[in-house]
């Protein structure tokens, strides 16, 4: 699948976007940003849509690929997913937390293949960096 993949910047704090460790690579958790701003702020269940959700859970697994590719430079590297952890900014009663981080793992899937099948945790919380809507972190393994 031809996805264009955004372009990498520097971290927003105090940590490295990605470690390689014993040909695993772990991908800090990534935030749906477009020119450096945030695109989708707000709380699943209160002021975002599950569709606006599936958006930012796209972005997210567009830059953690693009982290990806930094990293190894050539997918043909990478043996496969092994685990997207992602971070729903959402209300307490808010439930379709798969759904929206289907939206990353279909895109992460399509892009990669059977390589790209992953596990994965979708969790609620409170809040997120910067008040984004969703942000996604992953494992690779490589060769």
């Amino acid at each position: 699948m031809e996805i264009k993949l955004p372009a990498v910047s520097a971290p927003i704090a105090s940590y490295v976007h990605y470690v390689i460790q014993d040909k695993i690579v772990y991908i800090s958790g990534q935030l749906p940003m477009e020119d450096g701003k945030v695109k989708y702020k707000g709380k699943l269940g209160d002021n975002m849509t599950l569709e606006e959700g599936q958006k930012a859970a796209e972005l997210c697994a567009k830059f953690v690929l693009a982290q990806l590719k930094e990293a190894v430079h050539d997918f043909a590297k990478v043996k496969r997913c092994i685990k997207i952890s992602a971070f729903i900014n959402s209300t307490p009663d808010f439930i379709d937390h798969p759904k929206v981080i289907n939206a990353a793992s279909d895109l992460i899937v399509n892009f990669l293949g059977e390589k790209g099948k992953h596990t994965r945790e979708s969790v609620g919380v409170a809040s997120l960096p910067l008040g984004v809507a969703v942000e996604i972190g992953a494992i690779f393994a490589i060769e």
